[in-house]
């Protein structure tokens, strides 16, 4: 957090389906105006529903409140359906854009690290538009490395887009 923002105090709880609507608008934000999911069509409400269900259990969201109020989520997702790869997983997050670069993002991710290796987990991986530099390099804060990029794989907004590939360790 930078000297000249405002101290705030950031807390964690799992996401429930209280948080709803709020998830929901925060992602379709993501969807609509950025690169951060190569979704292309906003979740409806019956959507985002069944994605809070599949992310109640070993495969959790956690929700970062700054203040009290719900400035974003981050969640892990089974890398591959196939059982080998059952240590690793696939972390997302998205935050309010009225909480961008003030900290909260890298809080949240260390957060779901922590978690991750505390439910037993061996591996994160990140997927990301590479040249989505705020994303990339906040995961390399945090440990991530660049173990590959997958040029022209998606396509948004018009362009093509080139996926970067980093790992952590737990």
């Amino acid at each position: 957090m930078d000297s000249d923002q405002p101290r705030i105090t950031v807390t964690f709880r799992p996401v429930s389906l209280d948080d709803l609507e709020v998830t929901r608008k925060i992602y379709n934000y993501a969807v609509t105006s950025t690169l951060a999911t190569l979704d292309l069509e906003p979740r409806t409400i019956g959507q985002q529903e069944r994605w809070i269900h599949d992310h109640q259990g070993i495969y959790t969201a956690i929700a970062a409140l700054a203040d009290g109020e719900f400035a974003g989520f981050a969640s892990l997702s089974p890398y591959r359906p196939r059982p080998g790869y059952s240590s690793t997983v696939e972390d997302s997050i998205y935050l309010d854009p009225s909480y961008w670069r003030m900290g909260i993002g890298k809080l949240l991710l260390a957060e779901l690290l922590s978690v991750a290796k505390d439910l037993g987990f061996h591996s994160c991986i990140a997927n990301i538009v590479a040249d989505h530099h705020a994303s990339v390099a906040l995961h390399q804060r945090l440990g991530f490395r660049l173990v590959g990029v997958q040029e022209e794989i998606g396509r948004k907004f018009g362009r093509w887009v080139d996926l970067a590939i980093l790992q952590k360790m737990l």
